[in-house]
């Protein structure tokens, strides 16, 4: 109950906070104060509805909003969202763009789990849409998921992604963005080990942590030095009687936001301080570049405990996938494993959270991937959000991503060539080829 009263009092806080700005807001805009002309009233009405809509965002996940596409004959065509895969933690979406035939470019993005919703790769999305029929994990808000639903952990989150590309075939590419890179790494292997012509044709990991130790940040840093105990002490509470998940141990989107925000509060302070100047000059609105951005970033979902719990002790701490060591229902999974899928990783030089050389470390684990169907790609100046949504992603990245993809596929049609030892006899010696046998 000391947890759950906890929660209760965060959620209070926030509640309280938007309250305060909608106060400020309503009073500083009384139609009586406008007869006289003090300055004030217009900074405590600005500070309010600033304050009112940072605080309200905080629990409402964003709609997707994708705007139609313009076909070849100038019809705009509507695109919606189809759930392909219901699970009680995560849903498998696709996007439908009406009035298009299928597009030879099948993607999956891999959305993270770490406190925003998929939403956040809603610019992702919008660029690759015009050139690839797309899907997303669209991950559930854990405060809303019953108790019955049971656990959710970095193994489940693996079986997840597993089953997700099963249903979509051998013929997609998958592209995981920031924190499911490990995962789904491993994901693929599991796929190689178990149905290998299941598995996807390109796989493109972008800023994910493979090896936290390969390059120190304030995450890999905060991990290294907090124990198990003071991290589940501090960071997990259980979901109030607000909502559908009363009981659930969680790591809240609150505590998560605090944490953002912490890393980079100056530089959020001075932008919440000038977005209020700007709405008391009247020179905000709406959709500006502030609330585009702010409206997305405090939109926050609470985590499974025991998927926050389970990353940070298993990838970060015990660095399982760094080390090849992970396993998923006690069975081991080899990264080596993979054989038929082409890899590129794609970091930023200027990450804060995913330094370079962290996701890079993917390619020397897969020891089966030949040599030639590896790559790696480094935007000297982005930082983490630039290189998945950014400018830097725009007009670099995606499209050396396409071409990577379309490589992948022109390869997938070529003729395997035999390793150079295969087939051996037992006394070692190399048989002369065959006229009927590709080498």
């Amino acid at each position: 109950m000391r947890t759950m009263a906890a929660y209760d009092m965060i959620e209070t806080i926030r509640n309280t906070n938007a309250w305060l700005g909608s106060t400020a807001l309503t009073f500083g805009r009384y139609p009586a104060f406008a007869m006289m002309p003090n300055p004030m009233f217009n900074l405590m009405a600005a500070w309010g509805e600033v304050v009112e809509r940072s605080f309200s965002r905080m629990i409402v996940k964003p709609d997707w909003d994708i705007e139609p596409l313009p076909s070849e004959d100038g019809h705009d065509m509507v695109v919606d969202l189809d759930v392909v895969v219901s699970r009680p933690f995560g849903d498998l979406v696709k996007f439908n763009v009406n009035g298009r035939d299928p597009m030879a470019r099948r993607i999956l993005l891999v959305a993270p789990m770490s406190g925003h919703y998929a939403t956040l790769l809603r610019k992702t999305v919008v660029s690759l849409l015009p050139d690839a029929d797309v899907w997303v994990t669209d991950w559930h808000n854990a405060r809303d998921i019953p108790v019955s639903a049971g656990k959710f952990d970095v193994e489940d989150y693996t079986l997840y992604l597993v089953e997700f590309m099963k249903e979509l075939g051998p013929d997609l590419n998958v592209i995981a963005i920031c924190q499911p890179a490990p995962l789904t790494l491993a994901a693929t292997a599991l796929l190689a080990e178990r149905d290998p012509d299941a598995q996807p044709r390109t796989l493109t990991l972008i800023g994910g942590p493979i090896d936290p130790d390969a390059a120190a940040t304030d995450v890999t840093d905060f991990g290294s030095r907090v124990t198990m105990g003071q991290l589940e002490h501090s960071m997990i509470q259980q979901v109030g009687f607000q909502y559908a998940g009363v009981g659930r141990k969680v790591y809240p989107g609150l505590v998560q936001l605090a944490s953002f925000i912490t890393m980079n509060a100056d530089t959020h302070m001075a932008s919440f301080r000038d977005q209020i100047l700007r709405v008391a000059e009247g020179k905000s609105s709406e959709h500006d570049r502030h609330n585009q951005f702010y409206d997305e970033y405090l939109a926050v979902m609470d985590m499974p405990a025991e998927f926050y719990l389970s990353t940070v002790e298993r990838i970060f701490k015990g660095l399982e996938i760094a080390r090849n060591e992970f396993t998923v229902e006690g069975h081991p999974v080899d990264i080596g494993a993979i054989t038929k899928v082409a890899v590129m990783t794609v970091e930023g030089g200027k990450d804060d959270i995913s330094a370079p050389g962290q996701c890079v470390a993917a390619l020397d684990l897969l020891t089966g991937v030949p040599d030639d169907r590896k790559t790696n790609y480094i935007e000297p100046e982005a930082g983490h959000y630039g290189i998945f949504a950014g400018a830097s992603w725009r007009r670099n990245i995606r499209p050396l991503v396409l071409d990577f993809i379309d490589d992948g596929a022109a390869a997938s049609k070529r003729p395997r060539r035999r390793p150079a030892n295969a087939d051996l006899p037992p006394d070692g010696r190399i048989p002369p080829p065959s006229p009927n046998v590709a080498v």
